[in-house]
Protein backbone atom coordinates (compact mmCIF):
# COMPACT_ATOMS: atom_id res chain seq x y z
CA UNK A 1 0.00 0.00 0.00
CA UNK A 2 2.97 2.35 0.26
CA UNK A 3 4.00 4.68 3.07
CA UNK A 4 2.94 8.04 4.47
CA UNK A 5 4.50 10.59 6.78
CA UNK A 6 3.53 10.89 10.42
CA UNK A 7 4.51 14.01 12.30
CA UNK A 8 6.21 13.69 15.64
CA UNK A 9 7.73 15.97 18.28
CA UNK A 10 10.65 14.96 20.45
CA UNK A 11 13.01 16.07 23.17
CA UNK A 12 15.97 14.46 24.89
CA UNK A 13 16.21 16.99 27.71
CA UNK A 14 16.48 14.24 30.34
CA UNK A 15 17.88 11.48 28.16
CA UNK A 16 21.03 9.52 28.85
CA UNK A 17 22.23 6.74 26.51
CA UNK A 18 20.46 3.49 27.26
CA UNK A 19 17.50 5.30 28.78
CA UNK A 20 13.88 4.58 27.89
CA UNK A 21 11.87 6.12 25.06
CA UNK A 22 8.47 7.39 26.14
CA UNK A 23 5.93 7.51 23.32
CA UNK A 24 2.50 9.11 23.35
CA UNK A 25 -0.10 9.84 20.71
CA UNK A 26 -2.76 12.43 21.60
CA UNK A 27 -5.20 10.28 19.66
CA UNK A 28 -8.16 11.95 18.03
CA UNK A 29 -6.80 15.43 17.33
CA UNK A 30 -4.16 17.42 15.53
CA UNK A 31 -1.02 16.82 17.62
CA UNK A 32 0.39 20.29 17.08
CA UNK A 33 0.21 21.98 20.48
CA UNK A 34 0.70 18.87 22.59
CA UNK A 35 4.31 19.81 23.31
CA UNK A 36 3.64 19.85 27.05
CA UNK A 37 3.62 16.06 26.95
CA UNK A 38 7.34 16.21 26.24
CA UNK A 39 8.00 18.04 29.51
CA UNK A 40 7.77 17.43 33.23
CA UNK A 41 4.52 19.36 33.29
CA UNK A 42 3.06 15.90 32.60
CA UNK A 43 3.49 12.35 33.85
CA UNK A 44 5.44 11.65 30.65
CA UNK A 45 8.11 14.14 31.60
CA UNK A 46 8.11 13.14 35.27
CA UNK A 47 8.92 9.56 34.27
CA UNK A 48 11.49 10.82 31.77
CA UNK A 49 13.15 12.99 34.40
CA UNK A 50 13.31 10.12 36.88
CA UNK A 51 14.47 7.52 34.36
CA UNK A 52 16.69 9.62 32.05
CA UNK A 53 14.31 9.05 29.17
CA UNK A 54 13.53 10.74 25.89
CA UNK A 55 9.93 11.76 25.17
CA UNK A 56 8.05 11.63 21.87
CA UNK A 57 4.59 12.78 20.77
CA UNK A 58 3.39 11.05 17.59
CA UNK A 59 0.42 12.25 15.56
CA UNK A 60 -2.26 9.60 14.95
CA UNK A 61 -3.04 8.64 11.36
CA UNK A 62 -5.85 10.64 9.75
CA UNK A 63 -5.49 13.52 12.23
CA UNK A 64 -3.69 16.78 11.67
CA UNK A 65 -1.28 16.44 8.76
CA UNK A 66 -0.53 12.72 9.17
CA UNK A 67 -2.70 11.33 6.42
CA UNK A 68 -2.19 8.23 4.25
CA UNK A 69 -4.56 9.76 1.70
CA UNK A 70 -5.19 13.31 0.45
CA UNK A 71 -8.75 13.48 1.78
CA UNK A 72 -11.14 11.97 4.31
CA UNK A 73 -13.46 10.25 1.88
CA UNK A 74 -14.94 6.88 2.73
CA UNK A 75 -12.46 5.23 0.41
CA UNK A 76 -9.56 6.92 2.23
CA UNK A 77 -10.92 6.17 5.69
CA UNK A 78 -11.03 2.47 5.03
CA UNK A 79 -7.36 2.67 6.07
CA UNK A 80 -8.42 4.12 9.44
CA UNK A 81 -8.87 1.36 12.02
CA UNK A 82 -7.70 0.62 15.52
CA UNK A 83 -5.38 -2.12 14.32
CA UNK A 84 -3.73 0.18 11.79
CA UNK A 85 -3.19 2.74 14.54
CA UNK A 86 -1.64 0.03 16.69
CA UNK A 87 0.64 -1.05 13.86
CA UNK A 88 1.72 2.57 13.28
CA UNK A 89 2.97 2.75 16.86
CA UNK A 90 4.89 -0.50 16.46
CA UNK A 91 6.38 0.57 13.13
CA UNK A 92 7.55 3.83 14.67
CA UNK A 93 9.45 2.04 17.44
CA UNK A 94 11.29 -0.11 14.90
CA UNK A 95 12.20 2.47 12.29
CA UNK A 96 12.54 5.92 13.87
CA UNK A 97 15.94 7.55 14.07
CA UNK A 98 15.55 10.18 16.75
CA UNK A 99 17.55 13.38 16.33
CA UNK A 100 19.71 12.91 19.42
CA UNK A 101 22.93 11.13 20.35
CA UNK A 102 22.58 7.44 19.49
CA UNK A 103 19.07 8.14 18.27
CA UNK A 104 19.50 5.50 15.60
CA UNK A 105 20.00 2.81 18.24
CA UNK A 106 16.73 2.94 20.15
CA UNK A 107 14.73 0.07 18.69
CA UNK A 108 12.86 -1.98 21.33
CA UNK A 109 15.60 -4.60 21.47
CA UNK A 110 18.12 -1.92 22.45
CA UNK A 111 16.03 0.43 24.61
CA UNK A 112 12.91 -0.03 26.70
CA UNK A 113 9.87 1.72 25.22
CA UNK A 114 6.99 3.06 27.33
CA UNK A 115 3.59 3.81 25.79
CA UNK A 116 1.45 6.46 27.47
CA UNK A 117 -2.02 7.68 26.56
CA UNK A 118 -5.19 9.25 27.88
CA UNK A 119 -8.85 8.62 27.00
CA UNK A 120 -8.92 6.97 23.56
CA UNK A 121 -5.14 6.89 23.44
CA UNK A 122 -5.17 5.45 26.96
CA UNK A 123 -7.28 2.62 25.60
CA UNK A 124 -4.95 2.41 22.62
CA UNK A 125 -2.09 1.79 25.05
CA UNK A 126 -3.88 -1.28 26.38
CA UNK A 127 -5.01 -2.46 22.95
CA UNK A 128 -1.50 -2.12 21.54
CA UNK A 129 0.07 -4.13 24.33
CA UNK A 130 -2.62 -6.80 23.86
CA UNK A 131 -2.42 -7.14 20.08
CA UNK A 132 1.33 -6.53 19.62
CA UNK A 133 2.96 -7.96 22.74
CA UNK A 134 6.67 -7.60 23.38
CA UNK A 135 7.15 -4.17 21.81
CA UNK A 136 6.44 -1.86 24.73
CA UNK A 137 8.07 -2.82 27.99
CA UNK A 138 5.51 -0.86 30.03
CA UNK A 139 2.41 1.22 29.55
CA UNK A 140 0.39 3.93 31.27
CA UNK A 141 -3.32 4.35 30.47
CA UNK A 142 -5.07 7.41 31.90
CA UNK A 143 -8.88 7.33 31.72
CA UNK A 144 -8.44 4.61 29.12
CA UNK A 145 -11.84 3.70 27.67
CA UNK A 146 -10.86 0.08 27.13
CA UNK A 147 -14.40 -1.31 26.87
CA UNK A 148 -16.47 -0.50 23.79
CA UNK A 149 -20.07 0.26 24.84
CA UNK A 150 -22.93 1.19 22.56
CA UNK A 151 -25.65 2.47 24.91
CA UNK A 152 -23.31 4.37 27.21
CA UNK A 153 -25.80 6.32 29.31
CA UNK A 154 -23.42 5.97 32.26
CA UNK A 155 -21.37 8.83 30.82
CA UNK A 156 -23.54 11.22 32.83
CA UNK A 157 -23.52 9.25 36.08
CA UNK A 158 -20.26 10.64 37.52
CA UNK A 159 -21.53 14.10 36.60
CA UNK A 160 -24.86 13.55 38.35
CA UNK A 161 -23.18 12.15 41.44
CA UNK A 162 -20.41 14.75 41.79
CA UNK A 163 -21.89 18.01 40.52
CA UNK A 164 -23.45 20.39 43.08
CA UNK A 165 -26.54 18.68 44.49
CA UNK A 166 -28.82 21.66 43.89
CA UNK A 167 -27.76 21.92 40.25
CA UNK A 168 -28.22 18.18 39.77
CA UNK A 169 -31.71 18.26 41.22
CA UNK A 170 -32.81 21.18 39.08
CA UNK A 171 -31.30 19.82 35.87
CA UNK A 172 -33.11 16.52 36.42
CA UNK A 173 -36.37 18.39 37.00
CA UNK A 174 -35.99 20.43 33.81
CA UNK A 175 -35.06 17.44 31.67
CA UNK A 176 -38.00 15.40 32.98
CA UNK A 177 -40.26 18.33 32.05
CA UNK A 178 -38.69 18.61 28.58
CA UNK A 179 -39.22 14.91 27.88
CA UNK A 180 -42.79 15.00 29.15
CA UNK A 181 -43.65 18.10 27.11
CA UNK A 182 -42.00 16.91 23.92
CA UNK A 183 -43.81 13.55 24.05
CA UNK A 184 -47.25 15.08 24.54
CA UNK A 185 -49.50 16.33 21.74
CA UNK A 186 -49.77 19.94 22.95
CA UNK A 187 -48.24 21.92 20.09
CA UNK A 188 -48.57 25.21 21.98
CA UNK A 189 -46.67 23.91 25.01
CA UNK A 190 -44.01 22.36 22.77
CA UNK A 191 -43.42 25.60 20.89
CA UNK A 192 -43.30 27.64 24.10
CA UNK A 193 -40.68 25.31 25.56
CA UNK A 194 -38.55 25.49 22.41
CA UNK A 195 -38.68 29.27 22.54
CA UNK A 196 -37.64 29.26 26.21
CA UNK A 197 -34.20 28.15 25.01
CA UNK A 198 -34.17 30.32 21.89
CA UNK A 199 -34.68 27.27 19.66
CA UNK A 200 -38.20 28.00 18.45
CA UNK A 201 -37.32 27.60 14.78
CA UNK A 202 -35.82 24.13 15.12
CA UNK A 203 -37.84 21.33 13.54
CA UNK A 204 -36.89 18.13 15.31
CA UNK A 205 -37.56 17.77 19.01
CA UNK A 206 -34.74 15.30 19.58
CA UNK A 207 -32.32 17.94 18.25
CA UNK A 208 -33.75 20.53 20.64
CA UNK A 209 -33.62 18.26 23.68
CA UNK A 210 -30.23 16.90 22.62
CA UNK A 211 -28.79 20.42 22.39
CA UNK A 212 -29.23 20.84 26.14
CA UNK A 213 -26.63 18.12 26.73
CA UNK A 214 -23.94 20.60 25.75
CA UNK A 215 -24.10 22.21 29.18
CA UNK A 216 -23.45 18.82 30.78
CA UNK A 217 -20.63 17.94 28.39
CA UNK A 218 -18.73 20.96 29.71
CA UNK A 219 -18.09 18.88 32.83
CA UNK A 220 -15.42 16.95 30.94
CA UNK A 221 -13.37 20.12 30.57
CA UNK A 222 -13.09 20.46 34.35
CA UNK A 223 -9.94 19.68 36.30
CA UNK A 224 -9.02 20.14 39.97
CA UNK A 225 -7.09 23.22 38.87
CA UNK A 226 -10.16 24.76 37.17
CA UNK A 227 -11.30 27.93 38.89
CA UNK A 228 -14.86 29.15 39.53
CA UNK A 229 -14.95 30.62 36.02
CA UNK A 230 -15.17 27.16 34.44
CA UNK A 231 -18.02 26.95 31.96
CA UNK A 232 -19.82 24.19 33.83
CA UNK A 233 -19.68 26.19 37.04
CA UNK A 234 -21.06 29.23 35.24
CA UNK A 235 -23.99 27.10 34.10
CA UNK A 236 -24.78 25.89 37.62
CA UNK A 237 -24.42 29.40 39.04
CA UNK A 238 -26.93 30.62 36.47
CA UNK A 239 -29.45 28.08 37.77
CA UNK A 240 -28.68 28.07 41.47
CA UNK A 241 -27.71 31.61 42.49
CA UNK A 242 -30.75 33.87 42.87
CA UNK A 243 -30.40 37.40 44.21
CA UNK A 244 -27.00 36.48 45.59
CA UNK A 245 -28.33 33.46 47.46
CA UNK A 246 -27.44 29.84 46.70
CA UNK A 247 -30.25 27.32 46.36
CA UNK A 248 -30.58 24.58 48.99
CA UNK A 249 -29.45 21.08 48.12
CA UNK A 250 -32.87 20.34 46.65
CA UNK A 251 -32.55 23.24 44.21
CA UNK A 252 -35.02 26.04 43.51
CA UNK A 253 -37.45 23.78 41.72
CA UNK A 254 -38.71 23.45 38.16
CA UNK A 255 -40.20 26.88 37.57
CA UNK A 256 -37.08 28.86 38.45
CA UNK A 257 -34.65 26.32 36.99
CA UNK A 258 -36.46 26.21 33.63
CA UNK A 259 -36.58 29.98 33.32
CA UNK A 260 -32.96 30.39 34.47
CA UNK A 261 -31.61 27.68 32.15
CA UNK A 262 -33.54 29.08 29.23
CA UNK A 263 -32.29 32.62 29.88
CA UNK A 264 -28.68 31.47 30.23
CA UNK A 265 -28.79 29.22 27.17
CA UNK A 266 -30.45 31.81 24.96
CA UNK A 267 -28.60 34.93 26.05
CA UNK A 268 -25.14 33.69 27.06
CA UNK A 269 -24.37 30.10 26.14
CA UNK A 270 -25.75 29.96 22.61
CA UNK A 271 -23.24 32.51 21.30
CA UNK A 272 -20.42 30.51 22.87
CA UNK A 273 -21.71 27.32 21.30
CA UNK A 274 -22.78 28.46 17.85
CA UNK A 275 -21.26 31.91 17.24
CA UNK A 276 -23.40 33.50 14.52
CA UNK A 277 -24.92 30.28 13.12
CA UNK A 278 -28.67 29.81 13.22
CA UNK A 279 -29.93 27.01 15.51
CA UNK A 280 -30.83 24.57 12.75
CA UNK A 281 -27.41 24.88 11.12
CA UNK A 282 -25.57 24.67 14.42
CA UNK A 283 -27.58 22.06 16.30
CA UNK A 284 -29.72 20.29 13.73
CA UNK A 285 -28.77 16.82 12.56
CA UNK A 286 -31.21 16.09 9.74
CA UNK A 287 -30.02 18.14 6.74
CA UNK A 288 -27.74 15.87 4.68
CA UNK A 289 -26.42 18.81 2.64
CA UNK A 290 -24.73 20.62 5.51
CA UNK A 291 -20.94 20.95 5.09
CA UNK A 292 -20.69 19.35 8.50
CA UNK A 293 -21.62 16.03 6.87
CA UNK A 294 -19.96 16.49 3.49
CA UNK A 295 -16.58 18.12 4.17
CA UNK A 296 -13.89 15.54 3.35
CA UNK A 297 -10.83 17.81 3.63
CA UNK A 298 -7.95 16.65 5.83
CA UNK A 299 -7.33 17.94 9.36
CA UNK A 300 -11.01 17.48 10.17
CA UNK A 301 -10.72 15.62 13.44
CA UNK A 302 -14.46 15.36 13.87
CA UNK A 303 -14.88 13.43 10.64
CA UNK A 304 -11.92 11.16 11.36
CA UNK A 305 -13.23 10.39 14.82
CA UNK A 306 -16.78 9.89 13.61
CA UNK A 307 -15.52 7.14 11.32
CA UNK A 308 -14.30 5.27 14.39
CA UNK A 309 -17.31 5.91 16.60
CA UNK A 310 -21.11 5.80 16.40
CA UNK A 311 -23.11 5.57 19.66
CA UNK A 312 -24.80 7.58 22.39
CA UNK A 313 -26.61 7.72 25.71
CA UNK A 314 -29.86 8.59 27.61
CA UNK A 315 -30.48 6.94 31.01
CA UNK A 316 -32.92 4.03 31.15
CA UNK A 317 -36.43 4.61 32.46
CA UNK A 318 -36.64 4.66 36.23
CA UNK A 319 -33.09 6.00 36.64
CA UNK A 320 -32.40 9.68 37.39
CA UNK A 321 -31.22 11.42 34.23
CA UNK A 322 -29.48 14.69 33.47
CA UNK A 323 -30.17 14.36 29.74
CA UNK A 324 -33.11 13.62 27.51
CA UNK A 325 -34.28 10.08 26.85
CA UNK A 326 -35.41 11.20 23.40
CA UNK A 327 -31.84 10.66 22.22
CA UNK A 328 -30.89 7.00 21.98
CA UNK A 329 -28.12 5.17 20.05
CA UNK A 330 -30.25 5.21 16.89
CA UNK A 331 -29.99 9.02 16.91
CA UNK A 332 -26.26 8.86 16.32
CA UNK A 333 -26.23 5.77 14.16
CA UNK A 334 -28.45 7.77 11.81
CA UNK A 335 -25.80 10.48 11.76
CA UNK A 336 -23.24 7.93 10.60
CA UNK A 337 -25.39 7.52 7.52
CA UNK A 338 -25.42 11.27 6.93
CA UNK A 339 -21.64 11.60 7.19
CA UNK A 340 -20.71 8.38 5.39
CA UNK A 341 -23.64 7.46 3.10
CA UNK A 342 -21.46 5.33 0.82
CA UNK A 343 -20.40 3.16 3.75
CA UNK A 344 -23.74 3.07 5.55
CA UNK A 345 -26.80 2.82 3.30
CA UNK A 346 -28.43 1.41 6.44
CA UNK A 347 -27.70 2.24 10.09
CA UNK A 348 -24.38 0.57 10.97
CA UNK A 349 -24.35 -2.64 12.94
CA UNK A 350 -21.85 -1.90 15.66
CA UNK A 351 -19.21 -4.54 16.23
CA UNK A 352 -18.46 -3.71 19.84
CA UNK A 353 -18.43 -7.34 20.95
CA UNK A 354 -15.73 -8.18 18.43
CA UNK A 355 -13.76 -5.09 19.41
CA UNK A 356 -13.87 -6.12 23.05
CA UNK A 357 -13.02 -9.73 22.20
CA UNK A 358 -9.98 -8.85 20.11
CA UNK A 359 -8.55 -6.16 22.40
CA UNK A 360 -9.81 -7.73 25.68
CA UNK A 361 -11.63 -4.62 26.97
CA UNK A 362 -12.28 -5.01 30.69
CA UNK A 363 -10.72 -8.49 30.59
CA UNK A 364 -7.23 -7.22 29.86
CA UNK A 365 -4.47 -8.85 31.90
CA UNK A 366 -0.98 -7.62 31.08
CA UNK A 367 2.38 -7.21 32.72
CA UNK A 368 3.62 -3.71 33.51
CA UNK A 369 0.49 -1.79 32.53
CA UNK A 370 -0.48 1.02 34.91
CA UNK A 371 -4.12 2.18 34.85
CA UNK A 372 -5.09 5.55 36.36
CA UNK A 373 -8.71 6.72 36.46
CA UNK A 374 -10.80 9.42 38.13
CA UNK A 375 -13.99 9.16 40.17
CA UNK A 376 -15.33 12.34 38.58
CA UNK A 377 -14.50 11.28 35.03
CA UNK A 378 -17.64 10.86 32.89
CA UNK A 379 -15.83 8.08 31.02
CA UNK A 380 -15.04 6.15 34.21
CA UNK A 381 -17.57 3.40 33.53
CA UNK A 382 -15.89 2.51 30.23
CA UNK A 383 -12.53 2.19 31.99
CA UNK A 384 -11.10 -0.64 34.05
CA UNK A 385 -12.49 1.19 37.12
CA UNK A 386 -16.13 0.87 36.00
CA UNK A 387 -18.65 0.53 38.79
CA UNK A 388 -19.89 -2.80 37.44
CA UNK A 389 -16.36 -4.23 37.82
CA UNK A 390 -16.19 -3.52 41.54
CA UNK A 391 -15.06 -6.67 43.38
CA UNK A 392 -14.42 -8.35 40.00
CA UNK A 393 -11.29 -6.69 38.62
CA UNK A 394 -8.56 -6.27 41.19
CA UNK A 395 -5.36 -4.27 41.13
CA UNK A 396 -2.18 -6.36 40.98
CA UNK A 397 1.54 -5.58 41.16
CA UNK A 398 1.83 -6.31 37.43
CA UNK A 399 -1.29 -4.38 36.42
CA UNK A 400 -1.97 -1.77 39.09
CA UNK A 401 -5.26 0.13 38.96
CA UNK A 402 -5.46 3.48 40.73
CA UNK A 403 -8.57 5.62 41.20
CA UNK A 404 -8.20 9.25 42.27
CA UNK A 405 -10.75 11.99 42.87
CA UNK A 406 -9.80 13.40 39.48
CA UNK A 407 -11.73 14.21 36.35
CA UNK A 408 -10.88 13.06 32.82
CA UNK A 409 -7.14 12.33 32.46
CA UNK A 410 -6.36 14.51 35.50
CA UNK A 411 -3.38 12.37 36.47
CA UNK A 412 -1.53 13.21 33.24
CA UNK A 413 -0.80 16.77 34.33
CA UNK A 414 1.57 17.75 37.11
CA UNK A 415 -0.52 20.84 37.93
CA UNK A 416 -3.54 18.73 38.83
CA UNK A 417 -1.40 16.58 41.09
CA UNK A 418 -0.42 19.75 42.89
CA UNK A 419 -4.09 20.73 43.18
CA UNK A 420 -5.36 17.38 44.47
CA UNK A 421 -3.55 15.04 46.85
CA UNK A 422 -5.23 11.87 45.54
CA UNK A 423 -3.98 12.63 42.03
CA UNK A 424 -0.54 13.36 43.42
CA UNK A 425 -0.57 9.98 45.16
CA UNK A 426 -1.36 8.27 41.84
CA UNK A 427 1.52 10.05 40.14
CA UNK A 428 3.93 9.11 42.93
CA UNK A 429 2.79 5.49 42.74
CA UNK A 430 3.29 5.45 38.97
CA UNK A 431 6.83 6.73 39.33
CA UNK A 432 7.61 3.95 41.79
CA UNK A 433 6.19 1.26 39.54
CA UNK A 434 8.05 2.49 36.47
CA UNK A 435 11.29 2.68 38.43
CA UNK A 436 10.85 -0.96 39.45
CA UNK A 437 9.75 -2.17 36.01
CA UNK A 438 12.52 -0.40 34.13
CA UNK A 439 15.13 -1.80 36.50
CA UNK A 440 14.02 -5.26 35.32
CA UNK A 441 14.55 -4.56 31.63
CA UNK A 442 17.49 -6.06 29.79
CA UNK A 443 18.24 -6.01 26.07
CA UNK A 444 17.83 -9.77 25.97
CA UNK A 445 14.26 -9.44 27.22
CA UNK A 446 12.94 -8.58 23.80
CA UNK A 447 14.42 -9.67 20.46
CA UNK A 448 12.18 -7.31 18.49
CA UNK A 449 12.72 -8.39 14.92
CA UNK A 450 9.73 -8.53 12.58
CA UNK A 451 9.75 -12.32 12.63
CA UNK A 452 9.44 -12.31 16.40
CA UNK A 453 6.51 -9.90 16.62
CA UNK A 454 3.37 -11.55 15.37
CA UNK A 455 -0.31 -11.47 16.12
CA UNK A 456 -1.48 -14.98 16.89
CA UNK A 457 -3.65 -16.63 14.21
CA UNK A 458 -6.85 -16.35 16.26
CA UNK A 459 -6.29 -12.67 16.98
CA UNK A 460 -5.27 -11.94 13.41
CA UNK A 461 -8.45 -13.58 12.13
CA UNK A 462 -10.59 -11.55 14.48
CA UNK A 463 -8.80 -8.29 13.71
CA UNK A 464 -9.60 -8.74 10.03
CA UNK A 465 -13.32 -8.77 10.83
CA UNK A 466 -13.45 -5.90 13.30
CA UNK A 467 -15.31 -2.85 12.13
CA UNK A 468 -13.52 0.38 12.85
CA UNK A 469 -13.14 0.39 16.58
CA UNK A 470 -14.55 1.61 19.84
CA UNK A 471 -17.83 3.45 19.98
CA UNK A 472 -18.00 6.55 22.12
CA UNK A 473 -20.93 8.93 22.22
CA UNK A 474 -20.44 10.72 18.94
CA UNK A 475 -22.20 13.85 20.15
CA UNK A 476 -19.76 14.17 23.00
CA UNK A 477 -17.16 14.57 20.30
CA UNK A 478 -19.30 17.20 18.60
CA UNK A 479 -18.34 19.29 21.63
CA UNK A 480 -14.68 18.32 21.30
CA UNK A 481 -14.73 16.44 24.56
CA UNK A 482 -14.39 12.88 23.25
Amino acid sequence: MGTFKQRYWHTYEFYEPGGPIILMTPGESNADGYYGYLTNRTINGLIAQQQNASTVVLEHRFYGLSNPKPDLSVESLRLHTIQQAVDDLVYFTKTVKLPMPRGDQVTPDKSPWILIGGSYSGALTSWTMVSRPGIFWAGYGSSGVVEAILDFWEYFEPIRLHMPANCSADVQAVIAHVDETFTCKNATAIQALKETFGLGNMTHLDDVAGALRNNLWDWQSLQPSTGPGGLFYQFCDALEVKDGVNAPATGWGLDHALAAWGFYFKNTYYAHLCNDLDPETCLGTYDPNQPYWTDISIDNALRSWSWIVCNEEGAPKGHPSLVTRLVQPSYDLRQCQLMFPEAFPEPPKTAINKTNEVYKGWDVKLDRLFFANGRRDPWKDATISAARLQHIVQTTPNQPIYLSDGFHCSDLKTLDGQANSTIYDVQVAALKYFKTWLAQWKPSNAPHTPSNVKVGPAVAEKVATVYNGVYKPINAFFKSVG
